[in-house]
């Protein structure tokens, strides 16, 4: 007897989802769906509208001067603290940004710099013969003091 109801449950809830798929009852959350995430179509409208402002944000900042990135697409931790200057830090050998660390470790990096940059034996990624290291603890809170500071100023 519990098998035949096992069977049944199973046959129910197999039905019940079909019907949910076929109807497009949960159209409104699966559609923004992201990875593993599941965005309500106004959350991806939000973000879909943060990044045009971190988009229009960074070409300010590229007019004035401030802002040059070594990886593909935005780099908004840049952005969001004000400005930087990715390419010298990574030529300067002190350290590169969090977003830019994380872009060339996944194969993001600019043509012209993925070109120059290699793995060592430990996984790490060098340029010049030099490992490519994040920011120093000092300067990393001093980017995030300074977020903080320009995102304040605009409440």
């Amino acid at each position: 007897m519990n098998r035949f109801w096992n069977t049944a449950s199973a046959v129910t809830l197999l039905g019940i989802g079909y019907l949910a798929g076929s109807s497009n009852l949960l159209q409104g959350v699966v559609q923004g769906q992201v990875g593993d995430q599941i965005l309500s179509e106004k959350s991806g409208a939000k973000v879909r509208e943060a990044a045009r402002r971190v988009q229009d944000a960074k070409e300010a900042l590229e007019i004035d001067g401030k802002y040059e990135a070594i990886t593909d697409g935005i780099n908004s931790f840049l952005v969001l603290t004000g400005g930087g200057n990715a390419r010298e830090d990574l030529e300067s050998g002190r350290g590169v940004d969090p977003e830019t660390f994380a872009g060339l470790y996944a194969g993001r990096a600019l043509p012209e710099i993925q070109a120059l940059l290699s793995t060592n034996e430990n996984g790490q990624i060098v340029y010049n013969n030099e490992i490519v290291r994040l920011y120093p603890k000092s300067k990393l809170q001093k980017a995030f003091a300074q977020r903080t500071q320009i995102v304040e100023f605009g409440r």
